[in-house]
């Protein structure tokens, strides 16, 4: 259990603003929030929606989180936070925020700066950089700027992989490098456990699960599977911001929608390797995909593109390849390992698994935030009020 005195009175609060909605996939704000609401309260404010008759909030539980949605009357505008709707949303959730004692407010994209409530003081302020956002499709062009603004004004900064890390570490004098972690009980293999949707399907079965868009290679897997007619080609997860007629069509390649997060186990349970066939772009330059661990905690073995922060942190347990014949290669390969390989290689995932646990890494934080609160418990007049505006 999480236990910090700074935190543990129930009653400072942690005001959490995100690009991406409580109800997707089901990544690294959800693990980390979920577990910070044992020790304090967790109001996460998703992106508004729009095309309502007034603006009001849509709230809703989900165990210890109050996650809340501003509804905004108007036409439907196709992007969330952004200096469009922040009034509006700060002026909607400030009902909701308890100022005494100074709530926590933290962000996963700058474009909610000025969407928190402008009469209430924090005692923190942190950025959560789990991806470089400006870099994906369709972004805001505005955001590189907002970022700058967001670096320049918040207490602590922590990043969601080393490659987000040296991007950012002399840009704010408090980054820390947090790598996203695994829920490995959630993942480990079950006698119980029965795959779901694969039965019957030719093997070995290749899949990847998450999000498929712009990042994911598209024609990598249309030539893997193409190479292989024999071999299962599965593909789990919502697509987002991409036409779907550019996901390919093979017989082999068996497609599955958005799988809620309880499931994931028992996907990952038919596959015989698990893939992440990222494409190397602007998107995927500083990413470091939670599912690596995950797979790895179903005990599949896997094979990536050359990502920058999967060798990094993950290179001596998962293959690395940058083409068709080279996945095909690395899949033959791990298909014919012996059993004195496979041991060694469990051995080594297994201690990564260890050092990399949710719990551990949300505990982590807790103690950075505690010692960066101790430093600000001066009255905000004597150290400098930040204006978090627009």
């Amino acid at each position: 259990m999480l236990r910090h005195k700074l935190f543990t009175n129930g009653d400072r609060m942690l005001v959490a603003f995100s690009h991406l909605r409580w109800g997707f996939v089901w990544q690294r704000p959800q693990h980390l929030l979920s577990r910070f609401a044992r020790e304090m309260p967790i109001v996460f404010v998703e992106e508004p929606e729009w095309g309502f008759a007034k603006d009001e909030v849509r709230i809703r539980r989900d165990g210890n989180v109050t996650v809340v949605t501003p509804l905004i009357a108007g036409p439907v505008i196709t992007h969330g936070f952004g200096t469009h709707v922040n009034q509006n949303v700060s002026r909607l959730i400030e009902p909701l925020i308890a100022p005494d004692p100074a709530p926590i407010f933290w962000y996963y994209t700058p474009m909610a700066l000025g969407a928190e409530p402008v009469r209430i003081l924090p005692g923190l302020t942190v950025y959560d950089a789990m991806d470089d956002l400006a870099s994906f499709l369709a972004a805001p062009p505005e955001l590189r700027d907002k970022e700058r603004r967001m670096l320049a004004q918040v207490d602590l900064v922590f990043t969601g992989g080393p490659t987000l890390y040296r991007q950012r570490r002399d840009r704010h004098p408090a980054v820390h490098c947090f790598p996203s972690g695994v829920d490995g009980a959630h993942f480990a293999p079950r006698m119980s456990m029965t795959p779901v949707g694969l039965e019957g399907h030719r093997r070995p079965i290749l899949g990847y699960y998450g999000v498929i868009d712009e990042r994911l290679d598209l024609p990598l897997v249309a030539a893997l599977a193409g190479a292989r007619p024999e071999w299962t080609i599965a593909l789990v997860g919502p697509v987002a911001k991409i036409d779907e007629r550019a996901i390919p069509a093979r017989d082999n390649i068996v497609r599955f929608g958005q799988q809620a997060y309880r499931d994931l186990p028992s996907f990952l349970a038919a596959f015989d390797i698990a893939l992440m066939p990222f494409a190397r772009n602007y998107a995927t330059r500083a990413i470091s995909p939670t599912k690596t661990l995950e797979y790895l905690a179903g005990g599949k073995p896997v094979i990536s593109t050359p990502i920058a922060d999967v060798i990094d942190l993950y290179g001596d347990v998962v293959e690395i390849a940058a083409t068709a014949a080279e996945f095909i290669a690395a899949a033959k390969s791990l298909l014919t390992r012996t059993g004195e390989e496979d041991r060694q290689w469990r051995t080594r995932a297994a201690r990564l698994l260890v050092a990399n646990d949710w719990e551990a890494i949300a505990a982590e934080m807790l103690d950075v935030m505690a010692r960066a609160r101790a430093t600000t418990l001066v009255p905000a007049a004597d150290r400098g009020a930040v204006a978090l505006t627009a």
